[in-house]
């Protein structure tokens, strides 16, 4: 019995390259991460994108990525257009990989017809890769967290 028919990992196949990388170019073209969405804000001009927060009023309160717009997930069909540029890609988050909130709110942004990513992690993990976020005391930062970002680096090398 070869390996390939008792590893689990390679019971089934792995795609072809060419279907590989359709796949993870499609898939990027749905998410981008934190560590992504922070070098894009951190940047000097324009991202090119509009962060939006999804959550709910007492999470906004709670803490949120400095510069988010915040529109929850179900107020999106009724303030989307007074809120968001059309012509301006969006980028949703919601608390973390637990909350599907981002992707609801990411699809019903399409359907109005946004071009929209999801910031995979979402708040938990902007603040557990130790990023500023703001809160009713102020900008607040933590540190990295070992477990989600490097140590005394700048870059996860991602």
């Amino acid at each position: 019995m070869s390996a390939a028919t008792t590893n689990p990992v390679l019971l089934v196949a792995p795609a072809s390259p060419a279907e590989a990388a359709a796949h993870f170019r499609a898939s990027l073209a749905f998410h981008t991460d934190v560590s992504d969405v922070a070098a894009a804000l951190a940047a000097d001009g324009d991202p090119g994108f509009v962060l939006v927060d999804t959550r709910s009023i007492e999470a906004w309160d709670q803490g949120h990525v400095p510069g988010a717009v915040h529109l929850p997930t179900a107020l999106v069909p009724v303030e989307a257009g007074r809120l968001l540029d059309p012509a301006v890609p969006v980028v949703t988050y919601c608390w973390g990989p637990g909350c599907d909130g981002a992707a609801r709110a990411a699809l019903a942004l399409a359907t109005l017809g946004y071009r929209v990513k999801e910031m995979l992690g979402g708040y938990e993990y902007w603040v557990r890769e130790g990023f500023a976020h703001e809160t009713g005391r102020g900008v607040e930062r933590r540190p990295a967290d070992p477990l989600t970002a490097p140590v005394d680096a700048a870059d996860c090398g991602c």
